[in-house]
């Protein structure tokens, strides 16, 4: 978890999540400079399983959650916002589907309302299907057409698939999430996973705008995102060489 200025919701999160941790888990928090009670909070919990390191300046969310990708020990690594809601049997779900990949992506549905969130180009309920699995080609052209609904809240990590998304490419300064998704996918090790395990909190300060991007910050992301496709492809190519 990355942590910002979150203490409004801050809790309400890590006790969804503490409950469905193990002993020997743990819930692994970089705290980006925080200028409110986010770390007190995070402190606070009666738990042995939260973990708070402090970044010693602001380096925005995306450095933040790399170095946590970095700190953490567990076999599967689970991304979380610091506002939202962990639903029922989400570990489970997510634990499991890394079997079959490196990385696992699901679906999430909104916590006012209970639906999910609607496509942007379409309108239609914005959805991860099972049978997106191995859809190279297919998966990588609607990240680019801002068409897929990949957050890092919804997502998993393999420890094995680190070495697939870490570290993060030195221009990427904003959805990380979708780093994780194109470099996972390119790599054949993504999967989908279609019960919503995240009840996202929507409201003005989260960190992804839920409004519409003017036209040079819309054409700035599609650039980023093809830069991302040519590094994942690079890094594929660089692996696939260092093993023959």
């Amino acid at each position: 978890m990355a942590t910002y200025n979150g203490a409004r919701y801050l809790r309400e999160q890590i006790d969804s999540i503490l409950v469905q941790l193990q002993p020997g888990d743990e819930l692994v928090i970089v705290d980006d400079a925080s200028s409110d009670d986010s770390v007190a909070i995070a402190e606070s919990m009666e738990s042995p399983l939260v973990a708070v390191h402090r970044n010693a300046r602001n380096r925005g969310y995306v450095r933040s959650f790399e170095r946590a990708l970095g700190l953490a020990r567990g076999d599967v690594l689970l991304l979380a916002d610091q506002d939202d809601i962990w639903t029922e049997g989400r570990v489970d779900a997510l634990v499991g589907a890394t079997r079959s990949g490196a990385v696992a992506a699901s679906n999430l549905v909104l916590l006012d309302s209970g639906m999910p969130l609607r496509s942007p180009i379409t309108g239609r309920p914005w959805l991860l299907r099972s049978s997106d699995d191995g859809r190279v080609i297919r998966n990588e052209l609607r990240i680019l057409a801002g068409d897929a609904p990949y957050f890092g809240c919804a997502m998993a990590v393999r420890r094995d698939g680190l070495d697939i998304v870490l570290p993060f490419p030195d221009f990427l300064d904003e959805s990380h999430d979708l780093w994780i998704a194109s470099s996972a996918n390119v790599a054949g090790e993504l999967v989908h996973v279609e019960m919503p395990t995240v009840m996202r909190r929507v409201h003005q300060d989260n960190a992804s705008s839920s409004r519409p991007r003017g036209v040079v910050e819309a054409l700035r992301s599609r650039l980023l995102l093809i830069r991302l496709w040519r590094e994942a492809l690079r890094r594929r190519s660089a692996r696939s060489g260092s093993r023959s």
